[in-house]
């Protein structure tokens, strides 16, 4: 199923004409937002694609207003047209997506597992150098302190 549009035109963008296609008159205010210039915008008779849509300008010669025609706009058209025809028919279209990539899910812990860390962090834990007795005293002094 081809993407069809209900409007289509040309905008000015680094002083170079561009073909623009949408479904809302509402993208004039996003492409002047963006810094475009010289934007003519028009309602289509039906929704087309951008194919129609190319055909469609230059049958009605979009490029000229008041009979003066802007060969930059004509220029833009064509090149649209261009950059069409290069693709073989149905290039973009009957290609399948890709899927998206399932996150790698971490494997599900064992007992087995769990003990294993278990002894290497008591195998990693600092062992005393003090014997029970000696932290016992250290204790008792602690308790008997005058504070």
């Amino acid at each position: 199923m081809s993407k069809t549009f209900s409007h289509a035109g040309v905008s000015k963008l680094n002083g170079e004409f561009k073909v623009r296609f949408c479904n809302d008159s509402l993208r004039v205010k996003v492409l002047a937002k963006n810094g475009h210039s010289d934007i003519d915008i028009i309602e289509l008779p039906n929704s087309m694609t951008k194919e129609d849509v190319i055909a469609y300008l230059l049958s009605i010669d979009f490029a000229t207003k008041d009979t003066v025609r802007n060969d930059a706009v004509h220029e833009a058209i064509l090149a649209e047209l261009n950059k069409r025809s290069d693709r073989p028919e149905g290039a973009n279209r009957d290609r399948p997506k890709k899927e998206a990539k399932k996150p790698k899910q971490p494997p599900k812990p064992t007992m087995e597992g769990i003990k294993a860390k278990v002894e290497a962090r008591r195998a990693e834990a600092p062992q005393s150098t003090l014997t029970r007795a000696e932290i016992e005293a250290q204790l008792k002094d602690m308790e008997e302190a005058p504070f």
